[in-house]
């Protein structure tokens, strides 16, 4: 049994479906879950930490990511391509992946996160090389060393270069072998407990890289066994082309076609939907993962998230792979996709504090969970805090629930809880020496780059 108690919070943003803000509150954790909130709680902790002056919020909640590309960022060659060139680029670096890549990779991106605020990640991983081994694994163990709250996906491609599809010959694999690895990845990993730190989402990577029987096949796996299912989708103009070209349908018809829409289905990036479809994921509440950094990156549009908030379609906000983001930051995102929309909508852009429910409350509806998201007894203790008095913040604190958006947040976080245990303090991580993992990290990635 662990306890910990933070102290006269300034200001609580909640989160909750009241919208609260509560000033000079307490909250006191219990094995993993917040067991009460209050000003002046009388309780004796394991841990007890004065949090006078700082702002307290819901631990944020990253819907779509790639962890192995931290080891491709920032590379002078694939600088100035849209995804489809840029896919086929970096798979010649990706074709190269093992455990130790996968992990330290991991490590990095993870690590970035929650200094950040993330206290969840859903990481898409669909690069499976021949005897790269067990890299859920590797995954699973870097979330357990940093203490991140993660969901894995067993994701896949069956459609390489020769058949039509991106990837090479040497990541892609039988539909038999995805199957039976999919569901032995399930039934070790997966835990659909309250207040589970891993889960499993069966995840093929997309319309261009995977053939109908491996989705068909994959959502019905997915549904015996009761996990959610996610790809990319309609993420740029060349991919609606493809898909008219080989299907002669939209992307959407064609994953509504076999069994991928529902509320246990988000895609990843969502851009090119038109109105009948916006209303159909509203419907049928289908989730989108929005990624506007990668989007802008990449060139490959503006999501419509104005229009989907109107409908009630489910929203997350997402990094997406750090290859096509360079960061790993979501309080950096947040702040990216307030200013985009109100750049791009002007009055129907939704407001900094909207944003911050996306990436808190609405992440967590998109991945399933009911356990996090928000700030409440019974809840998940996942929060990060702020000290008010940062030189960079003097004078923006009057409205604690729009700040992120509109001010932003330069460098890590005070505090980071995750399970009711502290993973950053001051800023830095407390799980690993960080200049003994750059160090390795970096040794890793060298190596692994130059095998390209």
């Amino acid at each position: 049994m662990s306890t910990l108690l933070l102290k006269h919070i300034r200001a609580v943003v909640t989160c909750d479906g009241g919208d609260r803000v509560l000033e000079d509150t307490d909250i006191f954790c219990r094995d993993g879950f917040i067991q009460a909130m209050g000003p002046d709680l009388a309780r004796e902790a394991d841990e007890v930490i004065d949090c006078t002056a700082m702002l307290c919020y819901p631990g944020l909640v990253n819907t779509h990511h790639h962890l192995y590309q931290c080891f491709s960022r920032n590379l002078p060659q694939v600088q100035d391509l849209e995804l489809f060139d840029w896919l086929r680029a970096l798979y010649e670096i990706w074709k190269n992946l093992d455990r130790e890549v996968v992990r330290f990779s991991s490590l990095t991106a993870m690590g970035e996160m929650l200094k950040h605020g993330c206290t969840t990640c859903f990481d898409h991983h669909y690069v499976f090389p021949q005897g790269s081994g067990d890299l859920l694994e590797a995954q699973f163990g870097a979330a357990a060393e940093l203490g991140m709250r993660m969901v894995c996906s067993r994701g896949s491609m069956d459609l390489s270069r020769k058949d039509g599809g991106l990837p090479p010959d040497s990541v892609v694999q039988p539909i038999d072998e995805i199957m039976r690895d999919s569901a032995r990845a399930i039934e070790t990993y997966h835990d659909p407990r309250p207040g589970s730190m891993r889960q499993v989402v069966l995840a093929p990577c997309s319309p261009f890289s995977v053939t109908a029987d491996l989705l068909r096949e994959s959502a019905v796996l997915a549904r015996q066994y009761g996990v959610r299912l996610h790809t990319h989708l309609c993420e740029t103009l060349d991919e609606e082309r493809y898909m008219l070209e080989r299907e002669g349908i939209r992307p959407l018809a064609f994953m509504e076609k076999l069994g991928w829409v529902g509320p246990d289905v988000w895609y990843a990036h969502g851009i090119h939907f038109n109105d009948a479809e916006l209303r159909l994921l509203a419907d049928t509440g289908t989730g989108v993962a929005h990624c506007p950094s990668s989007n802008m990156k990449l060139s490959s549009g503006v999501c419509r998230l104005p229009e989907m908030l109107e409908l009630g379609v489910p929203v997350g906000l997402a990094l997406d792979g750090s290859a096509s983001n360079d960061g790993n930051s979501m309080l950096e995102e947040l702040r990216t996709a307030y200013l985009l929309h109100r750049l791009h909508s002007s009055k129907r852009a939704p407001s900094g504090y909207d944003l911050l429910k996306i990436a808190t409350a609405g992440g967590a509806k998109v991945l399933g969970r009911t356990d996090i998201g928000s700030l409440e007894v019974g809840k998940c203790a996942d929060m990060f805090l702020i000290d008010s008095r940062r030189l960079e913040l003097v004078g923006c604190c009057q409205d604690p629930r729009n700040v992120l958006g509109t001010v932003g947040v330069r460098g890590p976080v005070d505090l980071t809880v995750v399970n009711g245990r502290v993973a950053v303090r001051q800023g830095r991580l407390t799980g690993w020496d960080e200049g003994e993992l750059a160090a390795k990290a970096g040794e890793v990635c060298a190596a692994y780059l130059a095998r390209a």
